[in-house]
């Protein structure tokens, strides 16, 4: 039988008609170079579900390891269907935290008009397309805008009318301004302003109409105002004064008397998605050493405009704005947004205001303001020594002055500290040391051994619903592992089951035994079928795909007529001596739990004994002559490409002619079936009713087509999504105990390792890679310590993260027995800030925990929100990135003098216990 992988195949579709498709290598070679377009500002790309776009990567033998299975018609996509991405299916809203190449792939306007003329797309779908938008302003960055940015707008006499608008980063105010217009009948020869309304009772005037929706900082659901003038000439608000800013004024509408909060204790407004930035920024807001610096505007001297590695002293001057805000005791919570703004010109990763990372966002800041404040006008050019045997202290002592020639700011002197790299080679035993400077210490967590998974098991009994259950199964184990678990609760064999990925009613993967359990991810819906290798009566057994459709109309040339609904199923059926009856009877015994029984007036019979007669269809007297039409259809199509019919589809005995056929009046059938694509997309063959045995094998997929008005009357939609819970699924999941010690963390980031294949070391004796031994040591710390737990893991499959509870010291973390320097100062830390995150990644939310160092007392910062904290809140399974301060710290000793109302301890340095209550600790008496 051709597949519908040739030159000039004609294949129906869903929604797509019939159109000339090029070769499969054609198809991947026109594809593939397009793939590589550069994003160039203002060109259009396109979504598509990742899942359809694998699909077709399977189909044409797009990867090397899919070579064996080109043109398979079995793996034809169908037309384009990106329902999976929709939240809505009416709207067609895109779900929220879609990650690009797992959930979509983006490709260019020219590419996704080759697929669409090639395959369609399903019917009533609208192309998802985006613009490609440049964001910064000195580091320029092409990135397609997936999300546009959603504005509630509303009119000033009637604030309560919000209008809810999408628009592009790369939108002006003036775009914005001309639709609010449109959409609250502004005249165009009235005057207008625009303003930028938020917390309630504050406003900003845009009045740079060229400027971007990102050059004016707006944000996710931020409220726009439009205010038309007056006819007199007049505005209804008051007369606003600059503030200054260049592009807007500010007033807040409301008079408040002024107000006096902590120093310090001030909350940071969210401006869309930004709690990993405030978090970030309480913990450095709470970092004495460099919240003095900038207080006591020392930084002013030191700003280096010059420096090709900075900006310009603009990330110093708006971090140092911020910082005297937030220190300035007259605000309880402000809106960083010209920070967020500096942040994004530079960094264009920050500059949208989707979820980031809060240690990259600390990550970015340390160096720009290193950069920015570095006191090395003029870097000097360096050779790198080895240590050719040197004691440890001389290579790293010149490690450490070399550093400092070239790096000279207030973050190396509070952040940086030295480790020690030593390298041995496997085969000459060469060692090399090397010292290198760090600003914060990322330590690995001991990984998670097992994963729980919930997955549904169909059993092979059509009496038995589908079960839920919840297995534990290694993280790293195979799909066989998986299996083997399910057994042990459900008692059925491993060998017999087949673990599938349902998506949209189809099957999007049945997995092999050996394959790894990491291409399984949560949000994927896991069913595990039962199947036969063999009847009842020992013969060998085929086990087939079948898709539920319901035909909403006759196909034509331009669709199939048909609409996936349902669980699809997994049907064993002899794999010899095959006919259409046995393989209804098959399917209606398979589908018998969720068929309704007619009503004693409708028929004698039941349905699962309707249609004895062999045939698609049947062939009743009165019988809709129009579907005839389209079963004689089918039986010419299968004729006419049988030519290698053997291996799917085909007879060995038996002539029944169409004559004959229509003799023999029987009742019409529940469904009809129809050979498709494993999408189910695409109508591949009918089923010929001429007696012969069919030839099925486990490529083949089929569908159950019903007409609507059948389906209506005989399938029960509710019992067929009804499952039973396992009690494995009722208990409580048992939780292990999970937590580790921060000491446990810092032994597994110092022990040595074999470097992987993929990363070798060169050998300068052996004059090649060698996957050498290789052991960080730490040889000396900071003033400040930034400690980073390694939370997040991911490959291209997997994505987690790790709710390990890392148990670490608030007060008297020492660190002296890990420090390898043996006439090192005592490393004694009292921990100052956490930033913790909540949630799953690439989602969640930030707070922070901070030490306020004037009153020694902890508080809790979330966005906006401060409220006082208890030392024993602190460690908890959120904890990410740890500020730990060194008790030797002159400045930490003596910051409760910098400012009034400070308390004055009379403990000396280091005699904090960790017994002490709550009274005590706001003593704070290491200062």
């Amino acid at each position: 039988m051709s597949g519908p992988a040739g030159p000039g195949t004609r294949t129906r579709w869903e929604g797509g008609g019939c159109r000339e498709r090029p070769d499969a290598e054609t198809q991947k070679s026109e594809l593939g170079a397009l793939m590589r377009t550069t994003l160039q500002r203002g060109a259009q790309w396109y979504l598509i579900d990742s899942r359809w776009f694998k699909q077709w990567k399977k189909y044409v033998g797009f990867d090397s390891w899919d070579m064996y299975s080109v043109g398979e018609h079995n793996l034809f996509p169908g037309p384009i269907d990106n329902s999976g991405l929709f939240s809505d299916p009416e709207s067609q809203t895109l779900k929220e935290h879609l990650i690009d190449e797992l959930d979509y792939v983006l490709v260019p306007a020219e590419a996704w008009n080759k697929l669409l003329n090639w395959y369609g797309c399903v019917e009533g779908q609208r192309p998802i397309v985006r613009k490609v938008v440049e964001h910064g302003l000195f580091v320029k960055h092409c990135k397609v805008e997936v999300y546009l940015l959603e504005l509630k707008l509303c009119e000033n006499s009637d604030p309560t009318n919000v209008l809810s608008c999408h628009f592009s980063k790369a939108d002006t105010i003036a775009t914005i301004e001309k639709e609010m217009r449109k959409l609250f009948n502004i005249p165009a020869d009235r005057e207008t302003r625009l303003w930028n309304k938020y917390m309630s009772n504050t406003y900003d005037q845009l009045s740079k109409l060229d400027n971007t929706v990102q050059d004016a900082g707006l944000y996710q659901g931020q409220v726009l105002v439009i205010e038309p003038q007056n006819e007199d000439g007049t505005w209804p608000r008051q007369t606003l004064q600059s503030n200054g800013s260049g592009f807007s004024a500010s007033y807040n509408c409301q008079e408040s008397p002024s107000i006096h909060v902590q120093p310090g204790l001030c909350g940071l407004g969210n401006l869309g998605n930004t709690c990993f930035m405030n978090s970030a920024l309480q913990c450095l807001s709470n970092t004495a050493p460099l919240t003095d610096y900038f207080l006591k505007d020392e930084y002013e001297a030191e700003i280096n405009r010059d420096n090709p590695l900075g900006m310009k002293g603009e990330i110093a001057e708006a971090y140092a704005e911020l910082i005297k805000q937030m220190w300035s005791g007259r605000d309880a919570h402000v809106a960083p947004r010209m920070f967020k703004t500096q942040v994004g010109r530079f960094a264009p990763q920050f500059s949208g205001y989707q979820q980031q990372d809060s240690q990259e966002l600390l990550a970015f800041l340390l160096d720009g303001l290193h950069e920015d404040l570095n006191r090395v006008k003029k870097k000097p050019y360096l050779e790198l020594k080895d240590a050719n045997g040197r004691p440890d202290a001389v290579v790293a002592k010149e490690a450490w002055e070399n550093h400092r020639l070239r790096n000279d700011s207030v973050i190396v002197d509070t952040f940086h500290g030295l480790f020690k790299s030593t390298l041995v080679c496997p085969e000459c035993a060469k060692v090399s040391v090397t010292f290198d400077p760090f600003c914060y210490l990322t330590l690995p967590l001991p990984l998670k051994k097992d994963r729980v998974m919930e997955i549904f098991l169909v059993p092979a009994d059509p009496r038995c619903r589908p079960t839920q259950y919840r297995v534990i199964v290694p993280l790293m184990g195979a799909v066989s592992d998986l299996c083997e678990a399910l057994s042990r609760l459900s008692g059925i064999a491993a060998e017999n089951m087949v673990v599938t990925d349902v998506y949209n009613h189809r099957f999007h993967k049945i997995f092999q035994m050996d394959e790894g359990l990491n291409h399984i991810m949560p949000r994927d819906d896991i069913f595990v079928y039962e199947v036969c290798s063999t009847s009842t009566d020992g013969s060998e057994c085929v086990t087939l795909p079948v898709y539920f459709r319901e035909r909403k109309s006759r196909p034509s040339s331009t669709s199939t007529g048909a609409v996936l609904y349902g669980q699809p199923l997994l049907v064993s059926v002899p794999k010899h001596k095959l006919t259409l009856e046995s393989l209804y009877q098959a399917v209606c015994e398979r589908i018998s739990r969720y068929i309704k029984q007619p009503l004693p007036d409708e028929s004698g019979s039941s349905p699962l004994e309707l249609g004895a007669c062999n045939g698609s269809r049947g062939s009743c007297e009165g019988e809709d002559e129009e579907e005839m039409e389209h079963q004689e259809e089918g039986r010419e199509q299968l004729s006419e490409t049988e030519d290698s019919g053997e291996d799917e589809l085909g007879s060995d005995h038996g002539e029944t002619t169409q004559k004959k056929l229509k003799s023999r009046p029987c009742p019409k059938r529940l469904f009809t079936f129809c050979l498709v694509n494993s999408y189910g997309t695409a109508d591949l063959n009918s089923l010929a009713a001429d007696g012969k045995l069919l030839k099925l094998n486990s490529r083949s997929t089929l569908a159950i087509d019903w007409d609507s008005e059948t389906r209506s009357r005989y399938y029960d939609e509710q019992e067929s999504e009804t499952y039973e819970k396992h009690v494995s699924m009722l208990q409580p999941q048992k939780k292990k105990k999970t937590a580790v010690a921060l000491r446990d963390c810092i032994e597994l980031f110092t022990t040595m390792e074999t470097l992987g294949e993929h990363d070798p070391w060169y050998c300068p004796n052996c004059k090649k890679h060698q996957q050498a031994t290789k052991k960080f040591d730490l040889w000396s710390l900071p003033k400040i310590l930034v400690v980073h737990l390694k939370r997040f893991s991911y490959n291209r499959y997997w994505r987690d993260k790790l709710d390990t509870v890392v148990e670490f010291p608030v007060r008297a973390l020492n660190m002296s027995e890990f420090v390898c320097d043996l006439s090192a100062r005592p490393y004694v830390y009292d921990l100052i800030a956490v930033s913790n995150h909540y949630g799953a990644m690439g989602v969640g939310h930030y707070t922070a925990y901070a030490k306020n160092k004037l009153n020694g007392k902890w508080y809790y910062f979330d966005d906006s929100s401060v409220s006082l904290a208890s030392e024993d809140q602190i460690v908890t399974k959120a904890a990410y990135v740890l500020f730990y301060q060194r008790r030797d710290d002159e400045l930490y000793k003596t910051t409760s003098l910098s400012f009034p109302g400070s308390f004055d301890g009379g403990t000396r340095p280091g005699s904090l216990q960790q017994g002490m209550g709550d009274d005590e600790t706001c003593s704070m008496d290491t200062n």
